[in-house]
């Protein structure tokens, strides 16, 4: 069967990325891999294990402190069960909120959109 695994992120302070998302968005580092040889570490966040959960791939390279998004890439969404404060949380881990929370355009769902320390787009998505 097939399963929808991991979405990976390129990010320039791994420590400050894992703290983001841990603390911000209450997910947990499931695992993480350093490969000197390699030279990147790799650093595994979510909300459960990887058997059953689809989970974010952090990627630190050894020195590279900045990547250029591109315009191809549009957003992550996460569901959570209040839009208001989690985007206030997010914003005291130094999110930038480019969206504030409210309904979206000719509907009632709520949500917002916050940009990680990296600039990726998360859209926040209210479920209860």
């Amino acid at each position: 069967m097939s399963r929808y695994l991991h979405t990976m992120l390129r990010v320039g302070d791994l420590q400050k990325s894992i703290d983001f998302y841990t603390k911000g968005f209450g997910m947990n580092e499931i695992r993480r891999n350093d490969v000197p040889d390699g030279k990147y570490t790799l650093a595994f966040v979510g909300y459960g294990s990887e058997e059953s959960n689809t989970v974010i791939e952090l990627t630190y390279n050894y020195g590279t402190d900045k990547y250029d998004l591109g315009s191809a890439f549009g957003h992550l969404a996460i569901g959570v069960p209040d839009v208001a404060a989690t985007t206030e949380q997010l914003r005291k881990f130094g999110a930038k909120v480019t969206r504030e929370p409210g309904p979206v355009k000719f509907g009632k769902t709520i949500i917002a959109f916050v940009e990680d320390p990296d600039g990726y787009k998360i859209e926040l998505v209210q479920r209860s």
